[in-house]
């Protein structure tokens, strides 16, 4: 007499890999969501940059010396990559904010109640903050277009140069990912998320020519990873003010554009997913 055994339906396993792009996704589809729902986010990132394009192209672009000349077109055209990147940086503040506002809120317990992985919470997050900077940066393209700034090159590195900006702000969304963490509210993760960016973008060739620059300061700006790809992105669009420093970065700034931000995302994403784990235990 054989003994009949119910099988029991044995839940097949998942893919760790599979399920963290799925939640990821799901996250970045929340965020963007909410970002729809309170269009002041959306309109105050946009109107800041475009000042910026506006207030630089007609009050400095007659007193700039950029190969030898002033005439404001030339400068235009050299002010815009720095311009952009400065743009995509800035987004670090407000990815610092939201990452605090969900924390402050008990909106990232929530999420750790859920069995998803754990660093797609902050993934998500930085999907979203990067699709809101593509669409800034298609607007202020726009805008750069009215005002006089021309690209003189191919389609492929004019998006080629595109890419390694939305890079770039997607690796500094990940430096204001940690700092959301790290402080209690999101008003102290704007201030902390601004404070060093200033020194960053402008220790650069972002506004001016570096070459101009005390010697030290000079060294300080061509070695900085925001110079890098501010200097890549005038060589892919073919704008003037490409340095004729020895400094590596500036001599390959292309690669050092895409070294600079790989690295920066490694780095910061490791120590935000790990922070995130002991902030929220």
């Amino acid at each position: 007499m054989s003994a009949v055994t119910d099988a029991v339906p044995v839940a097949p396993s998942r893919n760790p890999v599979v399920q963290s792009i799925r939640d990821s996704l799901v996250v970045a589809k929340r965020n963007l969501i909410r970002m729809t729902r309170i269009p002041e986010m959306i309109i105050f990132g946009l109107i800041q940059p475009v000042m910026f394009v506006v207030l630089f192209s007609y009050v400095f672009g007659g007193s700039m010396n950029i190969g030898g000349t002033t005439e404001p077109s030339v400068y235009r055209e050299f002010l815009m990559a720095g311009i952009f990147a400065q743009t995509v940086t800035f987004s670090t503040a407000g990815a610092g904010a939201g990452i605090a506002d969900d924390m402050h809120k008990g909106l990232i317990d929530r999420f750790r109640s859920l069995p998803m992985a754990r660093g797609a919470v902050l993934t998500g997050r930085t999907l979203a903050d990067l699709v809101q900077t593509a669409l800034t940066l298609f607007v202020l393209a726009i805008v750069a277009l009215l005002v006089g700034w021309r690209t003189h090159a191919s389609l492929g590195e004019v998006l080629g140069a595109f890419g390694l900006l939305l890079l770039l702000g997607y690796a500094f969304t990940w430096v204001g990912a940690l700092i959301g963490l790290s402080v209690g509210t999101p008003e102290a993760a704007t201030s902390g998320g601004l404070i060093w960016l200033f020194p960053v973008t402008f220790i650069s060739n972002a506004f001016v020519d570096s070459s101009q620059m005390t010697p030290w300061l000079q060294h300080v700006a061509d070695w900085n990873p925001f110079s890098a790809t501010v200097q890549a992105c005038r060589v892919l669009f073919g704008n003037p003010g490409v340095s004729d420093s020895t400094a590596w970065p500036m001599e390959h700034p292309v690669w050092a554009s895409l070294i600079y931000s790989v690295l920066i995302i490694v780095l910061f994403r490791t120590l935000a997913v790990r922070k995130y784990r002991s902030a929220s235990a």
